[in-house]
């Protein structure tokens, strides 16, 4: 009898993996089920697009059947438990799935830290759904002001999706001729905290260069319905908002939290360098874990690291069925590559040796990243259409 596999989760690791594990295993070898509560992959990266520009929906996302191979079932329902002693997958709507090797890939969730009123008060990018409520609150605050009483849209967190959402909201206030103020708010000293000076300065210029105001060095302490708060509730460090977006971190989700052994903090399942986690049939990678490096680091929680992985992940897969040796998996930082709207600055790329750089080559860069993602998912007719929005 062939061995069950289940793999949860549809974005970059997910998938990754499903077409990796298709790749190594020969016919009949396993039973593959995917499990996602979404019928399409969704390339994160790119979905702060749609914040300004609603129809590249169609350009960032991928249908599943255009992934998978024929012979794997694909399940749209949502995971709300795993039973390790049963090994079964449990389901909100549909019946449990029982499997031999179970990969969890579900991305995360945006950290709120404690924060009051912050959970309540922000709208988050972390779906196709959360881009649209952006676009749909920034066109409405928009309507409601005037040059005089410009709307108010403050950003909090800048790091990559802070900083990438912000510039796609300047462009659409650009486009449209809206009265618009942004704010790019960050509690550290710089944006792209803990990142290269020079790319530092360079994000920060072509931020304001957009017309983006940024406040950094006070951490945001609380939200309500009409303002924020950095360090204090006195009226000084009040900021009103008419659209308020939360970028500023990530956990675990809850229902995987106490599968196998995870981070206290983050919620986040503990993996070895094999993606193994303390249940030896349950890997994890991407976002959902935290995946060990050399010198106790683990993987950066990039759409990069997590297509790196996959392609271990998927041949690991295949080896634990067949009671192979386990491949180890190290990061390799390829460089990064960040857009402020139709800009795009690029910093410490394999290949370039130019250390931090904008332009052309910069954006062609970008838009060949995500072209190549779309080609070895689904095709290379795929990424042709979509270039021109990436």
């Amino acid at each position: 009898m062939s061995e069950k596999v289940v793999v949860v989760g549809a974005g970059y690791a997910g998938a990754g993996t499903v077409k990796s594990f298709e790749d190594e295993i020969d016919p009949g070898e396993a039973e593959l089920t995917w499990v996602s509560d979404h019928n399409y992959h969704l390339l994160l990266h790119e979905v702060h697009r749609c914040i300004r520009k609603p129809e590249v929906e169609s350009k960032v996302t991928i249908p599943v059947e255009e992934i998978k191979e024929d012979d794997t079932e694909f399940v749209r329902d949502r995971v709300t438990g795993v039973d390790t002693d049963d090994r079964s997958v449990e389901l909100a709507d549909g019946e449990d799935i029982d499997y031999d090797y179970l990969l969890v890939a579900v991305g995360s969730e945006t950290a709120f830290f404690g924060i009051e009123g912050l959970e309540e008060h922000a709208l988050t990018l972390k779906s196709l759904d959360d881009a649209r409520e952006i676009h749909q609150q920034v066109v409405d605050a928009a309507a409601d002001a005037d040059e005089d009483d410009p709307a108010q849209v403050i950003v909090g967190g800048a790091g990559l999706s802070g900083i990438q959402a912000a510039g796609e909201i300047a462009e659409l206030r650009d486009e449209r001729d809206y009265p618009l103020e942004i704010k790019l708010v960050e509690g550290l000293d710089q944006v792209f905290p803990g990142n290269d000076p020079r790319v530092q300065g360079s994000i920060r210029k072509h931020l304001l260069d957009h017309d983006i105001e940024i406040l950094t060095g006070d951490f945001i302490s609380k939200a309500d319905e009409d303002a924020v708060y950095l360090g204090s509730e006195d009226d000084d460090d009040r900021l009103e908002h008419d659209v308020l977006l939360w970028t500023g971190g990530i956990t675990g989700r809850e229902e995987f939290a106490d599968t196998v052994d995870s981070d206290d903090r983050s919620k986040r399942l503990l993996a070895e360098s094999t993606f193994e986690t303390s249940d030896d049939r349950v890997f994890s990678l991407g976002d959902s874990a935290l995946v060990e490096q050399d010198d106790e680091e683990v993987a950066p929680p990039t759409a990069q690291a997590a297509w790196q992985a996959a392609e271990v992940a998927g041949e690991n897969l295949a080896r634990a069925l067949r009671g192979a040796p386990l491949k180890t998996w190290t990061h390799t930082d390829k460089g990064t590559v960040i857009s402020v709207g139709d800009d795009v600055v690029a910093h410490d790329v394999q290949g370039i040796p130019v250390n931090t750089f904008s332009g052309p080559i910069a954006e062609t860069l970008k838009k060949g990243i995500a072209a190549r993602w779309i080609a070895t998912v689904s095709s290379p007719t795929r990424a042709i259409s979509a270039w021109n929005d990436m």
